[in-house]
């Protein structure tokens, strides 16, 4: 039973006179693993937590960060099954702590039950299947990180898998085609009221060319929006991780929609009576895209509102694109 489990206290238990190499060493060595083995080991170790390059400097010239991986590679050197982690991110800069929470997911992504300690809720949200919350010793709360985030009045919380900007930009992509529609609904319903589209009856053009150019014209706006919005998205620290025909895939989609909803909002604005008409007989077009997976999971919402996002429309164009731009993309924990 000991074999199996793995202590990394809240401060790393390393000898500073030794080098990296040599700490695991020792350990391969307290492990009584054969010579040839032992050597893979450190080697393996070493490779794994990017130590190859200070590996044969001493452990008191290493950061922090680098002394919390060389502890965890030396808890790791007898392939333990259970690791008690406590507090691996403290005292860390923010780039470490993200490269030991990388590290911690790939042990468990092995099979590795790990029992973490922490004073930081992010890293809790981030890392546990399971939260224990604790009070001067006493069991307050336990749960996943969703039941516990709707205990909290005023929340609603949901996990999409990714970081949620890479998750909402093509859903917001296919937002910015559809509040162009109700423009598309007024100007074909104000051409019909000024007669501006009766005085072509004189000249050699079409009554349909015309109807044809309000739908081309808001297609090419359509394009200028995606590509502001993509450009925005990116300043906010967008960083897609789907492949360039993924994303070409996306906006034809996108494109395509924008094309078909934009003939159906012609029909609209020639029925209507009014400008004003037109332009709120396009409101609930504009408004599918908000209760479908385009900017919150439908499984995520609340009952009645979720069936409906489930078998509406936008639902089937909100989804793929979505799917492609994150598959690619490693789920958060």
């Amino acid at each position: 039973m000991r074999a199996a489990i793995g202590v990394t206290g809240q401060f790393a238990a390393v000898d500073e006179l030794l080098t990296g190499q040599e700490n695991l060493q020792l350990m391969v060595d307290l492990n009584r693993a054969t010579s040839r083995d032992g050597k893979r080991i450190v080697t393996e170790m070493l490779e794994r937590f990017d130590l190859v390059e200070s590996a044969q400097k001493p452990v008191s010239t290493y950061s922090g960060g680098m002394r919390r991986k060389l502890d965890l590679a030396m808890t790791l050197v007898g392939n333990p099954r259970i690791i008690f982690l406590d507090e691996p991110t403290t005292g860390l800069d923010p780039r470490s702590r993200r490269t030991m929470w990388s590290i911690i997911r790939e042990l468990v992504a092995d099979g590795v039950t790990i029992f973490l300690t922490t004073q930081y809720l992010e890293e809790a949200d981030q890392l546990a299947d399971r939260i224990a919350v604790l009070d001067q010793g006493r069991l307050v709360a336990q749960g996943t990180p969703d039941e516990l985030k709707r205990q909290i009045p005023g929340t609603h919380a949901f996990n999409v898998g990714v970081d949620y900007i890479d998750y909402a930009t093509p859903g917001l992509m296919l937002l910015a085609v559809c509040y162009g529609l109700g423009a598309i609904a007024t100007s074909v319903n104000s051409d019909m009221t000024k007669g501006i589209i009766n005085r072509f009856k004189v000249m050699d053009v079409s009554r349909g060319a015309v109807l044809t150019g309000h739908v081309v014209a808001s297609v090419l706006t359509n394009l200028v929006a995606i590509a502001a919005l993509i450009g925005v998205a990116f300043l906010l620290g967008f960083s897609p991780s789907a492949s360039f025909l993924d994303w070409l895939s996306v906006v034809g989609i996108v494109v395509l929609l924008g094309f078909a909803a934009g003939w159906l909002t012609v029909a609209l604005g020639l029925a209507a009576k009014s400008p004003e008409t037109a332009g709120l007989s396009a409101v609930p077009l504009i408004m599918l895209p908000f209760f479908s997976s385009a900017i919150v999971p439908a499984e995520k919402m609340g009952p009645g509102v979720r069936q409906f996002a489930e078998y509406q429309p936008s639902r089937r164009s909100s989804k793929p694109c979505v799917g492609s731009t994150t598959a690619h993309r490693p789920p958060a924990m």
